[in-house]
């Protein structure tokens, strides 16, 4: 039976999977992610870890809806690498075309389930271009990635937006004395 024959059914598992597959594949890691949270949020928290950064990336990919641009996003990148796309799209991701928003549009996806710090964040990452974004910027190697340095940016900056909220709320109960329970971490 061949794959476009197999019935669909919903495997989280799978699809997380695919996604951390995907962006090792694609020469991503999670600490170099990280190292973006880092550069975004270690001005505001000074004690900030690496591991902080790393669990709040992981925890961002672990959410079906980032995981489903990533994958969507990295696909896009492939095909266009194989020179798969119809024209006039095949042009414009294989010379990331400028006027071309779409691959905003996918990291808003992401950025957008951790509110408007995210949005913020991303775009300052996005103009920067610090890290790991320079490297898939770089068109010597002939690798596209339209797509994959929007997401890794956007993941980026949802991980940074999810600790801000984490760290109020963690600043919020010291100073009340309140219980996490009311909180929403």
């Amino acid at each position: 039976m061949t794959e476009a024959n197999i019935p669909y059914s919903l495997n989280s598992k799978k699809v997380a999977e695919a996604t951390t597959r995907l962006l090792h594949e694609r020469g991503v890691t999670m600490e170099e992610i990280a190292e973006l949270v880092m550069f975004l949020q270690k001005k505001y928290y000074p004690d900030l870890t690496m591991q902080e950064c790393i669990e709040n990336v992981e925890s961002v990919l672990a959410k079906r809806e980032i995981q489903n641009a990533v994958l969507t996003g990295i696909q896009l990148d492939i095909l266009a690498e194989q020179g798969q796309l119809m024209s006039p799209l095949q042009e414009m991701l294989s010379n990331d075309e400028s006027l071309y928003g779409v691959d905003e549009v996918l990291a808003f996806s992401i950025v957008n389930v951790y509110g408007s710090i995210g949005f913020t964040n991303y775009g300052y990452v996005d103009k920067l271009k610090p890290g790991v974004l320079q490297r898939l910027n770089d068109k010597s190697d002939h690798t596209i990635h339209t797509f994959l340095d929007d997401i890794v940016g956007a993941v980026a900056a949802a991980a940074s937006s999810r600790i801000a909220h984490r760290k109020q709320g963690e600043r919020e109960i010291e100073l009340t004395g309140d219980t996490e329970e009311n909180h929403n971490l």
